[in-house]
Formats: structure tokens, C-alpha cells, sequence
């Protein structure tokens, strides 16, 4: 998904992206649940806007056919174990010599280097070894992976940081180079807060369920008919107070042990049960109107559902309706992006396999109609009729 994930966002963002697939195979995720009338959502969820080339880069014909579009692209973006493009004949200092400007952007479990290199590794499996599923979910309980794929999804917006950075820098140099991004690197990236503390204090980072290790109150709490969150990081001086009088527990206010975030903290066990049973008095839309009114952050605990008809949600065009040359129209998850001039958002639905091989073929390396169909009666590339 890390591969797939970064060059849809770059598609989002204008990138012409031709996704270079096995002819006869193609993606696996093309045969991905969930189906809708025969069409894999996984997949047209992660290519959209893309132009689909199939091409054999086991047979000569297919590699020469390949470094051809290198000389005229910018970016090669693979998600292979290290060493799968070698065996090709198509990695990186290969590449580099038919272009030496061209960005080529791998992401891997591990990295092109250290011990672990060669290991295959998929999200779940990079989120256990970072650490990450170590301090998520309840104390006591068993190790949780969180309910995205944060794996995949952060090596992939990792990879776009890079390469574009990478492509920045050409401006000034006129040179490529290559992004090595390790999907394991960018898991422990993101827990900056859980290392620093390890490594101020000595203590082991554990699962504290929803709430903040620093901050209190900032987790989710039970209302009289559903979750609402409470979130305070310091804000205004009179923000606990405040908070103190809507809950009708003024007694709170002056007790020294609650008098910052970090001191609420450290006395979790007697005050947590005290916010606990004062929420559970009230609905969550009474709480939310209240709290909102003074000023304290907080919001509901939505299910997907309510996350999608949500009016602030929409209002953002998060959800976008494109065109799909079988389905009609599909519904997709927009780009949190937002650009003044350049909006970004799908340019179009996920391609059928090897959809534009004869239009790219002719359109970027000038081949024939001729050749073209050479190449498929040979089997390089696959062109539906």
C-alpha cells in the first residue's frame, strides 16, 4: 500500500503517475475484497488518477522499453524487498546513468541497508517492531494495531516529503538522487513523544487507552448515551477551572493536586473517576454544547458514518463522486490538501490493466501503432483492444 498511497497522493496533486504493472497479473490488489460488481474497492481506492502501462521487465523488450520513459520522467517510485530492481537490471545506479537527474524513490520495510534489509514486511508487521502497537490500547491489554494503516500510510507521505524535497533541489543542482525510505524508520519518527520520554526518564511507554501521558483531562469519556473527547494542553489560565464549574465540581479547583495538566497526571487514579462519573450525568450533545461554549476543546467519538455525512467534513470536500467507466460513479476519500490555485483531488478513476499501454507508448516514446502491436503478440505489454 506505501508505494500505491504516495505516487495517488502525487496523482492528487497533478503528477502525470504511470503505474508499471505485469502484464496478465497486474496489481494484486486489483483482487482485493471488497468487490462491487466485480471491481476491487482496495484497489480503486489507491490508484486513482493514474495511467496503467503494462510491461515485461524480465524480457529485453521490456527493460529498454522502461529506461526509454526514464530518460523522460522525473521520478521512479518502487515499493520491492531491496534488490528486486537489481535483478531486473533497473535499479538505482542504472537508472542514474540513462538520466542523472532522474528522483527514484524506494520504500521498503527496512531500508537499503542494515540487517534487516532483506526482509519483506507489511504494515502490521512494521507497526509491531516500531513499538507502536506496544502503547496503544487499554492497560493490561493485548497489543493493538490502530485502526489504520499507518505503516503503509506513513512510509508512503514520507516518500512524497522526499521526493519532492529531492525535486526542489534539482532545481538548484541539476542532479537526482535516490529516497530511501524505510517503513520502520517512519514508525519510530512519529513516536517522537514515547521515545523523548523514554529516554528523559528511563520508564517504558505502556497502552494508556485514549488519554494523553502528559496531559489530563485528553481522552474520551463516557456520556449518558455515548463518547465525547476532552482534550486541555494548557490553553487559558482559567480553562481547569472552567471545566471544574461545568462538571459541578468547583471543590476541584483549588486542590493542588490538579492545579496543571502534568500534576492532573500524576494523580490519574483519584481524578479520572471523578470526571468519569460527573460526564455520565449528561448526553454527548449537552456536553458538547456546553463545554463549546466555554471555550474547552472536545468533540463526539464518530463511527465512519457519521464521519461522512459530518457538515464540516463535507463543506471541506473530503468525499468526491468521479466517474468510473463501468460502476458509473464512485465515491472516494478526497485530498486533505487544499491549494488556492491548484486544487488537488482525483483526476479520474483507477485504470484497467495496461488501459494506456499503446497511448503511452506512442504518445512518449513515439512508437508505432505497428510496433505497438508487435510488442503485444509478444507478450512485452498487454494493450486491451
Amino acid at each position: 500500500m506505501a508505494g500505491p498511497f504516495a505516487s495517488m497522493t502525487l496523482a492528487d496533486l497533478g503528477a502525470d503517475v504511470i503505474k508499471i504493472e505485469r502484464p496478465g497479473y497486474g496489481d494484486l490488489t486489483r483482487g482485493s475484497a471488497p468487490f462491487l460488481q466485480g471491481e476491487s474497492g482496495y484497489y480503486l481506492s489507491l490508484n486513482r488518477g493514474k495511467r496503467s502501462l503494462t510491461l515485461d521487465l524480465g524480457s529485453a523488450a521490456g527493460r529498454e522499453l522502461f529506461l526509454g520513459l526514464v530518460k523522460i520522467a522525473d521520478v521512479v517510485m518502487e515499493n520491492f524487498v531491496p534488490g528486486t530492481m537489481a535483478r531486473f537490471g533497473l535499479d538505482y545506479p542504472v537508472l542514474s546513468g540513462v538520466n542523472p537527474a532522474i528522483i527514484y524513490a524506494a520504500i521498503s520495510g527496512f531500508g537499503q541497508t542494515g540487517p534487516y534489509a532483506q526482509r519483506p514486511a507489511l504494515d502490521v508487521v512494521v507497526q509491531g517492531m516500531g513499538g507502536i502497537m506496544s502503547v496503544t490500547g487499554e492497560p493490561g491489554g493485548a497489543p493493538v494495531r490502530p485502526g489504520a494503516s499507518l505503516g503503509d500510510v506513513l512510509g508512503g507521505l514520507y516518500a512524497v516529503i522526499g521526493l519532492l524535497s529531492a525535486l526542489q533541489e534539482r532545481q538548484r543542482s541539476g542532479r537526482g538522487q535516490m529516497v530511501d525510505i524505510s517503513m520502520l524508520d517512519c514508525q519510530v519518527a512519529v513516536q517522537e513523544n514515547a521515545f523523548m520520554r523514554y529516554f528523559f526518564t528511563g520508564e517504558i511507554p505502556g497502552p494508556i487507552g485514549s488519554r494523553h501521558p502528559v496531559f489530563t483531562p485528553f481522552q474520551s469519556f463516557a456520556t449518558r448515551d455515548g463518547y465525547i473527547v476532552v482534550a486541555m494542553v494548557g490553553g487559558t489560565s482559567n480553562q481547569w477551572a472552567l471545566f471544574c464549574s461545568a462538571i459541578d465540581r468547583v471543590d476541584l479547583i483549588d486542590d493542588p493536586r490538579y492545579e496543571t495538566g502534568w500534576t492532573r497526571t500524576q494523580n490519574y487514579a483519584e481524578l479520572e473517576p471523578i470526571i468519569s462519573a460527573a460526564l455520565r450525568r449528561k448526553t454527548s450533545a449537552e456536553w458538547l454544547e456546553e463545554l463549546g461554549a466555554l471555550g474547552i476543546p472536545c468533540g463526539p467519538v464518530n463511527t465512519i458514518p457519521q464521519v461522512a455525512a459530518d457538515p464540516q467534513v463535507l463543506e471541506r470536500e473530503m468525499f468526491v463522486t468521479i466517474p468510473h467507466q463501468r460502476l458509473g460513479e464512485v465515491k472516494l476519500v478526497g485530498s486533505p490538501i487544499k491549494l488556492s490555485r491548484t486544487p488537488a483531488g482525483p483526476r479520474g478513476t483507477a485504470p484497467d490493466l495496461g488501459q494506456h499501454s499503446a497511448q503511452l507508448l506512442q504518445e512518449l516514446l513515439g512508437l508505432s501503432p505497428a510496433r505497438v502491436e508487435e510488442l503485444r503478440v509478444a507478450g512485452v505489454i498487454e494493450a486491451p483492444g
